[in-house]
């Protein structure tokens, strides 16, 4: 099978190698628009027909030249009581602090999905994250949440000048993963992303965190229904994160005590 001409078109646009190299992988393998419940499905494929390369196949199947897997992550790694914890949207001078501080406390290493700009304003705090022994995401370069509507060139500047500016915040750490804001991914940008050695990586538990509901409904909707080796979305910036600290400080504890472990979302695995 050969790209499709929409994929084509895109490669015209952005000129791209590596781009088109792995465009060609999605297209022979059929990746398709991954189904979730997360928000981070690939939205431009949304409109795609039933029968077309985006719907059809093993998300998990097709990878980059750079060995990475283009499916969305949303699994902890680990074979049993696993959970991965994810904090978007920092760093933050005041909550980013209190965030590491809860976590050091319980013993717990997170992956922070960091904003470029806000990485290049606070390269302090990314070297404290990682000092920490926490796992670097990159969160684009300034959080557009209408990535999947704009042209693959933007896409493509926005994860590559957000790994950029986190990896030059702390020198030689690597940044793993890829988050598209609001979980807009596109096949596109999955691509881009694993070519330059991301993995695209969702959630499977959100607590809404960021609308602050209040600290009992972040806490239930943690703490109900946890799937098999969840990856659990909380925020360090955007705003006002005392709830979020707050229920730190009582999710962690409650999950060791059901004997969960911590650990990082799967990178490598389908």
């Amino acid at each position: 099978m050969g790209i499709t001409s929409i994929s084509a078109r895109r490669l015209r646009r952005t000129g791209s190698a590596a781009t088109a190299a792995v465009l060609g992988i999605l297209a022979v393998s059929g990746t398709p628009a991954l189904a979730a419940t997360d928000g981070s499905a690939d939205k431009a494929a949304e409109t795609k027909p039933s029968g077309s390369a985006a719907s059809a196949g093993n998300p998990g199947a097709a990878r980059s030249a750079s060995g990475i897997p283009l499916g969305i992550s949303r699994l902890a790694q680990g074979p049993g009581r696993d959970v991965a914890i994810t904090i978007d949207d920092g760093p933050d001078p005041r909550w980013t602090p209190q965030v590491l501080q809860v976590l050091r406390k319980n013993h717990v290493k997170a992956t922070f999905c960091m904003i470029g700009t806000k990485a290049q304003k606070h390269p302090e705090l990314v070297r404290a994250v990682a000092a920490d022994g926490h796992r670097l995401c990159n969160h684009s370069v300034d959080h557009d949440v209408t990535m999947d509507h704009k042209p693959v060139a933007f896409q493509k500047q926005q994860i590559l000048e957000g790994k950029a500016m986190i990896e030059k915040a702390a020198p030689g750490v690597p940044v793993g993963y890829y988050r598209a804001p609001g979980g807009a991914f596109t096949p596109d940008s999955r691509a881009i992303a694993a070519a330059s050695g991301m993995r695209p990586l969702g959630w499977s538990v959100d607590p809404k965190d960021w609308s602050r509901p209040g600290l009992p409904a972040i806490i239930s909707a943690v703490e109900e229904k946890l799937p098999q080796q969840p990856t659990v979305l909380f925020h360090d910036g955007g705003g006002d994160r005392s709830e979020t600290v707050a229920a730190l400080k009582e999710y962690l504890p409650w999950l060791t005590s059901q004997g969960y472990r911590f650990t990082f979302p799967v990178r490598t695995a389908p």
